[in-house]
């Protein structure tokens, strides 16, 4: 079965509900093989796509695939510098848009092309599978961007191992409000159901009453960040129309980031639901995920897909015992990896290490194979006096302090230690008045209550407080932006 086998079908019925419209099957289909027309009268150069939350992005997107050209998501919210890297790295020769759509000066450059809503052309033959299909562009934390290039062949695998994982059907209905300039948005949550035959409802950008609505009406399956959880456990705790949709529904999928055990618990309570975490990246997809009738363990992102090897390994390279303790690093080889880092051979060999992805990321195996992450080895790795420290493991015990909304950490380097535990907490409201009028105290506080919950070492050395945490797109913490020169 080829990715867009189920679209070529057609049908009366809805596919995908956006801000802007709804789209049947048949109109679906005939905007995809109008728009696929269309690039392929503009020539074979890359087309990129103006990924906003509308019509036009899914049918661009398809449009892309059907006619074999390799679609480059572009953020709207991106700066001229952001857009600048990528035009000239990735040289797309169309853009993909909303007719209608107010584009940047950055891409008048290019040749525009208005999505169709609709069209009665059939669609193209289907292009070799091993092809450039997508470049989505990694967040740029190590560096500039780089294109990570994936083909259709990586996306069918994929996405067909998270439908055997997530049991996910043509009667399902997926609920979203996901950025669909990343994976976890345009891949699975807007290709997936178009690859299984369900429908996708997408509510633009985040709004918890308006998740809770699409919920209540027929939604089955919700994917979120943990940001987006954490807003909607805080309005079940006084909303009942929120408790019941959540309620609801059969399966909450949380990504991009680790879920707080705190937050697990308290969907648990209110809603007597368990989110289910998975695990991957832009280079190979989702590797690892919770089955859907499996065990369900916060922190924990799920033994790998079917097809996906995963090991976790120290640093002379031999395996760690799964013995759900001790610290390694993660390899994986999936069918699903990325084709190459676009224009950039050495980046592409430095991420494989013996045929397996280096994926930076630290974790250790279960007795029963299932992967909790512990970090990334760049950032939440802290070396300190001897000992080796995973951050996430001291940030989820401060966020159970009562005076802590959010909290991250990392190791700042020391004379003395060789890396000091550092973390940066925002104060929930009701603290806000002592975090500023008695720091010292505030923060002597909550070292103190790291270290009655964990082992000494563990402890923070000092705590800096500040009014929001730096954030991508996507919600994940930026921690390279914490350093020396925030005030404590």
């Amino acid at each position: 079965m080829t990715l867009l086998d189920v679209l070529a079908r057609g049908g009366t019925g809805e596919v995908v509900a956006m801000p802007d419209g709804v789209v049947s099957w048949n109109a679906l289909r005939g905007a995809t093989a109008a728009t696929a027309a269309l690039l392929a009268a503009a020539g074979e150069r890359p087309a990129a796509l103006w990924a906003t939350p509308s019509l036009a992005t899914v049918a661009g997107l398809l449009g892309g695939l059907a006619a074999g050209v390799p679609v480059i998501p572009l953020n709207p919210r991106s700066g001229p510098l952001d857009l600048g890297h990528v035009l000239g790295d990735a040289r797309p020769g169309t853009i993909l848009c909303a007719a209608g759509a107010a584009l940047p000066p950055a891409l008048a450059g290019l040749r525009r092309i208005d999505v169709p809503r609709d069209g009665d052309a059939a669609l193209p033959p289907v292009p070799d599978g091993t092809r450039p299909a997508l470049v989505m562009y990694t967040s740029g934390t190590t560096g500039p961007p780089k294109g990570v290039v994936l083909s259709r062949e990586a996306l069918e695998a994929n996405l067909d191992a998270l439908a055997g994982a997530w049991r996910w059907r043509a009667a399902d209905v997926l609920v979203q409000a996901l950025p669909l300039y990343h994976v976890h948005g345009l891949v699975l949550g807007t290709l997936g159901p178009v690859r299984v035959g369900g429908r996708l409802r997408h509510v633009g950008s985040f709004d918890v009453a308006a998740i809770a609505a699409a919920l209540a009406d027929g939604g089955t399956m919700l994917f979120g960040v943990p940001t987006m959880y954490r807003r909607l456990a805080d309005a079940a705790e006084h909303d009942a129309r929120v408790r019941d949709a959540l309620a609801g529904v059969r399966l909450l999928v949380s990504g991009s980031a680790a879920l707080l055990p705190s937050d697990h618990e308290r969907i648990e309570r209110l809603c007597g639901q368990r989110v289910a975490e998975r695990y991957g990246m832009s280079e190979t997809l989702i590797t690892t995920a919770v089955r859907v009738g499996g065990t369900v363990r916060a922190g924990y992102v799920g033994p790998p897909l079917p097809g996906v090897e995963l090991r976790v390994v120290d640093d002379a390279g031999a395996d760690v015992p799964a013995d759900d303790a001790t610290i390694g690093s993660v390899l994986v080889r999936t069918p699903s990896r990325l084709l190459e880092y676009l224009g950039q051979p050495e980046a592409t060999a430095a991420l494989f290490r013996d045929g397996w992805c280096v994926t930076g990321d630290l974790g250790v195996l279960a007795p029963d194979g299932a992967l909790r992450l512990v970090g990334r080895r760049s950032t939440d790795l802290i070396k300190t006096g001897g000992y080796r420290v995973g951050a996430p493991e001291i940030e989820a015990v401060l966020a159970a302090h009562p005076a802590v909304a959010e909290a991250a950490v990392r190791g700042l380097p020391d004379a003395d230690l060789g890396e000091r535990v550092i973390a940066w907490v925002v104060p929930r409201a009701a603290a806000e008045g002592r975090a500023g009028s008695d720091r010292d105290a505030a923060a002597r506080e909550l070292i103190d209550h790291v270290a009655a919950a964990l082992t000494p070492h563990k402890r923070p050395r000092e705590i800096r407080f500040l009014d929001a945490l730096p954030r991508n797109g996507m919600g994940k913490v930026q921690k390279h932006l914490l350093g020396d020169g925030e005030q404590a």
